[in-house]
């Protein structure tokens, strides 16, 4: 489909504005250079391999895909299976080198093409494709770059040296759906220091039930089928096992029946290994020292919540004097606690512990407006914490060494990278080839209702006091994504959507995190009643102080979790919501994947009305409004069954409404679906809506 539209034309073909930053930035162990991908311009999507000198700020291009392998592609389709699902896992879409890895002095760097392994001298820029087993991923080097490790088949093999894990029926060297998509941790490998051995997951899949998506499209293709753990069912069975190239196995021991949900991994030493694991309800987790030697594991650190632990990224984190960093929420505040003794106040919403730095701890927090993220040095021995960051916006550390950060400031006039220096002050800017962004948007943003929701409205650019306009709400409203930030890109999309003729407002409902643990947490055992609530009210609170929002006239627009709500919205409050665009909308809960949806709402043994109230589709038969479902196809995240089963149930009461399938298609919406699906979209709400766009 070519767009009309200059604005989706232009989103589609710079990958939303992406094409060109410099992502995965890997700093080498003294912080003399880094490694880096990044495409060529603001229209190419093909990600190359990069190096970057930090002394005379001079990168040189490394490694080229289209040199490599100038037959490939770079066709999701032509990636090995497993592969392909890690990447949806991890928000990946890149027709060029997905990622990499690097030793640490960053002079050998690995990365796979379509299945095919190649090592590189980054010094040199000479690569070298190395011999495999069969479709290669996920491979590291050891330490010093001699050896590399990778999965092929489900098993872990080395090269040189062949297959290192046994033959018992097993992955190995993998990461499971739940930890890959839920939890944090999308590796299943970890070289020691000295590489004389790996750690490996091991990952028995067989209890799980199978999914299995089939291109409608292409009925001549084999479906592709997946282990799915599913809420109240099995999970994988996960082990972590010591493979010495001399042939020694030991496997990690814990209580993995208690706690059977792995976090992370990682080598202290040779001798030690640092485990963090979670009951299945994540209300506890620990960290453990294990002994590669023996296996045996001992407990380092404790953290409970009568909720849920919220995954606070870098802890728990043992320190080099050998107190550990945990989590320590209140009401009120994400915190820190060193050894259980509080480390920072209610002044602080922490969101990231990037780890030590200069001699203190560099985290990412609010202080303020949940609409603002700062950079903040932390004194461990409980000083005034250092402020980093100055202006409003959203303020990210991409990488950090000793005496130097790549610090990614964000606000509603672009986005700035720069290397910051300590040892001569000095703010280098790092080159971003992408797209200048089109709009310079002005959201009105507020706190509304006696929870504080945060909120914004967005009108027609030129827009004159006194036309009312209908409202499109927005909308995402569920737990971990927060939609109301002073960041630019997220607010591009909204803009055009405002220009459309359409009043937008996004609200953050309670369940969304950055505004205090106590906000979130609202959620806990029932998502649906507290976020229409939310919705509802902030939507009147609105409308109270901009007269030209007509309520008459409302309509909802999601993906996800967003789906859901916006299909929600026209079942149980027709009342308030007139059409409603629903995007891979999970339907029933009981069918989504453990680890997130037991987080917030238990077993469904234990559970039942919670999953029941949540469920939509004993709500078909409510339908008055006019509602449009879309759905990928292709979509192992949330299953393209969720939307059949509403549909049909819809169907089966006799209520109209209009489903969009997308064949091919999986959740992320590459390679310019979104703005396909968006130009549907428009022409549903404006219909439903009667919007006419701003002159």
């Amino acid at each position: 489909m070519t767009h009309t539209d200059t604005f989706l034309a232009l989103s589609a073909a710079t990958g939303r504005f992406g094409y060109g930053s410099p992502r995965a930035v890997t700093l080498a162990a003294d912080a003399s250079r880094a490694l880096f991908l990044r495409s060529t311009g603001p229209t190419d999507p093909v990600e190359r391999l990069w190096s970057y000198d930090l002394t005379t700020h001079q990168e040189r291009l490394v490694a080229d895909p289209s040199a490599l392998a100038p037959e490939r592609t770079g066709a999701v389709a032509d990636l090995p299976p497993v592969e392909r699902h890690l990447r949806e896992r991890v928000r990946i879409w890149a027709p060029g080198i997905g990622w990499f890895a690097a030793t640490p002095d960053l002079a050998t760097a690995v990365f796979t093409l379509d299945g095919r392994l190649f090592r590189c001298d980054t010094a040199t820029g000479e690569c070298a494709e190395l011999p495999v087993a069969g479709p290669a991923w996920d491979p590291r080097p050891n330490p010093d770059g001699t050896r590399v490790a990778y999965v092929a088949d489900d098993a872990l093999h080395l090269v040189p040296g062949g297959r290192l894990s046994p033959a018992d029926g097993a992955r190995w060297g993998v990461a499971e759906f739940a930890a890959a998509e839920e939890l944090g941790r999308s590796r299943g490998h970890w070289w020691s220091p000295d590489g004389a051995a790996v750690l490996a997951a091991r990952v028995d899949e067989s209890a799980l039930p199978m999914r299995h998506l089939g291109d409608l499209a292409h009925p001549e293709r084999a479906a592709d089928s997946f282990a799915y753990p599913q809420a109240g069912g099995p999970n994988a069975d996960v082990q972590l096992w010591v493979l010495r190239l001399d042939g020694e196995q030991v496997r990690l021991r814990w209580d993995d029946v208690d706690f059977p949900y792995l976090l992370a991994a990682e080598w202290d030493g040779d001798a030690e290994l640092l485990l963090t694991v979670a009951d299945r309800l994540q209300q506890r987790v620990l960290l453990l020292s294990a002994d590669p030697a023996t296996g045996v594991t001992r407990e380092l650190s404790r953290t409970e919540d009568e909720f849920w632990v919220d995954p606070l990224p870098g802890t728990p984190l043992r320190l080099s004097d050998g107190r550990v960093l945990t989590s320590a929420d209140t009401p009120a505040a994400r915190g820190l606690a060193l050894d259980g003794k509080p480390l920072t106040d209610e002044s602080l919403q922490v969101r990231r512990v990037l780890g030590p730095w200069q001699g203190g701890l560099l985290v990412e927090a609010g202080d303020g407006d949940p609409a603002d993220q700062q950079v903040f040095l932390l004194d461990p021995d409980g000083g005034t914490p250092q402020r980093l960051t100055g202006d409003p916006g959203v303020h990210t550390v991409a990488a950090h060494g000793e005496g130097v950060l790549l610090l990614t400031s964000a606000d509603l006039d672009g986005i700035r990278r720069e290397w910051r220096h300590t040892g001569t002050g000095s703010h280098v800017p790092f080159a971003d080839l992408s797209a200048e962004l089109p709009y310079r948007p002005q959201p009105l943003l507020q706190r509304v209702t006696e929870h504080g929701l945060p909120t914004a409205v967005l009108y027609p650019r030129g827009h004159v006091a006194g036309r009312r306009l209908p409202v499109l709400l927005d909308v995402y409203g569920g737990p971990g994504f927060q939609a109301v930030a002073n960041e630019p890109r997220r607010w591009q999309l909204k803009q055009w959507w405002a220009d459309q003729g359409f009043a937008v407002v996004t609200v953050d409902n309670r369940g969304t995190p950055f505004v205090s643990p106590e906000f979130t947490r609202a959620i806990f055992r029932r998502f649906s009643q507290v976020a229409i609530d939310d919705q509802v009210a902030a939507l009147q609170a609105l409308a109270a102080v901009h007269p030209d929002l007509d309520l008459s006239r409302v309509g909802a627009r999601g993906w996800s979790y967003g789906g859901y709500f916006a299909a929600l919205a026209v079942l149980r409050r027709p009342d308030v919501f007139h059409a409603a665009s629903a995007g891979a909308p999970p339907t029933d809960f009981r069918l989504y994947d453990t680890a997130y949806t037991e987080r917030y709402l238990g077993l469904p043994q234990d559970n039942p009305e919670g999953y029941e109230a949540d469920c939509l589709l004993a709500d078909a038969p409510a339908l008055s409004r006019p509602l449009l479902l879309i759905h990928g196809l292709a979509d192992d995240n949330v299953h393209p069954s969720h939307t059949m089963l509403l549909s049909q149930a819809l169907t089966r009461a006799g209520r109209p409404h209009a489903v969009l399938p997308l064949p091919g298609v999986s959740h992320m919406l590459p390679d310019g679906e979104l703005e396909r699906v968006v130009a549907v979209e428009l022409e549903f709400l404006r219909r439903e809506l009667g919007a006419t766009p701003s002159t």
